[in-house]
């Protein structure tokens, strides 16, 4: 497959209602907040997660869309195969000697796990297959205003042991934001994307997920979490046309006309995107 051969710069706006979008397990899973502002946070391994499932979901059992970090898997196995592949025999914690063995396993890797060729990969364990650094990457999400945490008790009408059951039902709790819109920035790079054949084909998946991820991800804690907004900056050069903050500038959030009082839905919110300089597109995904 042909390597992209543009810059991109993205950005995503996703919501929750009564959810929990990113649980601590620091702070008793409570939503990811910036203790200092209040803004809600969640973070870059979080979105990755979901963007992994996606595909999972998308592309199971095609070829070249495996994917390498899931849940159970066996990382030494995975790299195994990369040996298999080229007939040759792992040494402990240490690649291949010859260099072009070296770049075939880290080469196959690539070629077989999407999320290798997107994200990257730290492979230097038990069977080395080296260190990809990959050409998409998120910041951590935050919350366009600060978000206010809630803790509600729950009943559960089943008891776990015999010894409980004149107990009748037992107590739990869990933590929900009421609502809170979300925004995380992304880049994608062409020159990372040439070193892991991250494709077009690649890429279109990569705003396939994005603008879908959510919608396979349901449960008590996300039931209604939803991507909003999918704004993509396209550079014509290879290095880009211009900086980073300054097309993450361009997206402006206020609130809606007519909008008071907390924030409970996307339509409380108006968004916006200026003009980009010369060299740069603007392309609307979602």
């Amino acid at each position: 497959m042909t390597a992209i051969a543009n810059r991109y710069e993205f950005v995503l706006l996703f919501d929750v209602e009564n959810g929990n979008p990113n649980g601590d397990p620091d702070a008793g899973n409570m939503p990811r907040v910036d203790p200092e502002t209040g803004h809600g946070l969640v973070t870059d391994v979080c979105l990755k997660r979901k963007i992994r499932n996606h595909v999972v979901l998308l592309k199971e059992g095609a070829a070249g869309f495996n994917i390498y970090i899931q849940e159970k898997a066996v990382l030494n196995q995975n790299h195994e195969l990369a040996y298999k592949a080229y007939n040759l025999k792992p040494e402990a914690k240490k690649l291949p000697k010859k260099v072009e063995d070296a770049q075939k396993v880290t080469g196959w890797m690539c070629a077989n796990f999407y999320d290798v060729r997107c994200f990257g990969a730290v492979m230097t364990t038990e069977i080395n297959c080296g260190q990809v650094r990959g050409p998409v990457q998120l910041a951590f999400a935050k919350s366009v205003e600060p978000i206010l945490s809630q803790e509600v008790s729950i009943t559960r009408m089943a008891v776990t042991n015999e010894k409980d059951l004149e107990k009748e039902r037992t107590m739990g709790r869990k933590h929900i934001v009421p609502y809170g819109l979300y925004l995380a920035k992304g880049f994608v790079s062409a020159p990372l994307a040439a070193k892991t054949d991250f494709s077009e084909e690649d890429l279109e998946l990569l705003w396939n997920a994005l603008a879908n991820m959510f919608e396979s991800d349901r449960s008590a804690a996300r039931g209604m979490m939803s991507s909003r907004k999918l704004i993509v900056f396209k550079h014509k050069d290879k290095l880009g046309n211009a900086p980073a903050h300054q097309l993450f500038d361009l997206v402006n959030i206020s609130r809606a006309e007519g909008s008071q009082g907390p924030a409970r839905s996307f339509n409380d919110y108006s968004v916006s995107v200026g003009n980009a300089p010369e060299g740069v597109e603007v392309i609307e995904k979602l």
